[in-house]
């Protein structure tokens, strides 16, 4: 609820409602809590409960540039460690799934980003990166929502094919680049998108921007 914003931000969380919603007693569902709260999704505030924490843009500048710091470590790293095998994996499913994704919702799309992302992630072989990285995409994933139902697909499919290839040739330097450069543009647009993104929470509902259907937007 708080990653997809049924709960807007600053939202109060009735938690005898949820508990019953979920059919967990009260016990279970604030030790859930209060784990989110560590990973920063919900806030507590003494006397008064969970709150959802409010979109900022500062805030999550800070998370798209740490994921800009991790994601060119993963791929630097997934060049020296991954074996040929895997990396030809990731490029087929990259292929399969990842390229072409007009016709998919906002929600399908941004999902099969993440997995290519991920997947690079994943070659790396270092397991607390790739957690780090799976945190923070929950904590920006309705920011890219926004990005995605605003943004051009055709430079996201280049890009990843450059990345990919880059990775296939283990050419480190190059995937680090187009990974940091990739990052780097949605990180110029993270003020609009929070602006755009508590305007849509108000005004369209979470639901109908996941919803939305990508469409091709040709160089």
């Amino acid at each position: 609820m708080a990653v997809s914003f049924h709960l807007r931000p600053g939202d109060r969380l009735n938690e005898v409602a949820l508990s019953k919603d979920l059919g967990v007693s009260r016990t279970p569902l604030r030790e859930a809590l209060n784990r989110l709260v560590a990973e920063r999704l919900f806030d507590f505030r003494p006397g008064q409960g969970f709150f959802c924490r409010p979109l900022d843009p500062k805030s999550v500048f800070d998370l798209f540039e740490l994921r800009q710091i991790i994601e060119t470590a993963a791929a630097r790293a997934a060049c020296v460690k991954a074996s040929d095998e895997a990396l030809q994996a990731l490029h087929d499913d990259l292929y399969a799934t990842g390229i072409d994704i007009t016709g998919l919702t906002v929600a399908e799309a941004v999902s099969r980003d993440e997995a290519f992302h991920l997947g690079i992630a994943k070659l790396s072989e270092n397991a607390e990166l790739h957690q780090t990285l799976t945190r923070i995409n929950e904590r920006i994933r309705y920011i890219r929502w926004i990005s995605m139902s605003r943004d051009r697909v055709q430079r996201s499919k280049d890009e990843h094919k450059r990345a990919m290839q880059a990775l296939m040739d283990r050419n480190a330097d190059e995937a680090a680049q187009v990974l940091g450069a990739h990052i780097s543009k949605r990180m110029d647009q993270v003020q609009d998108a929070v602006r755009a993104g508590i305007s849509s929470i108000y005004m369209e509902g979470s639901e109908n921007i996941s919803a939305r259907i990508v469409e091709e937007a040709h160089p």
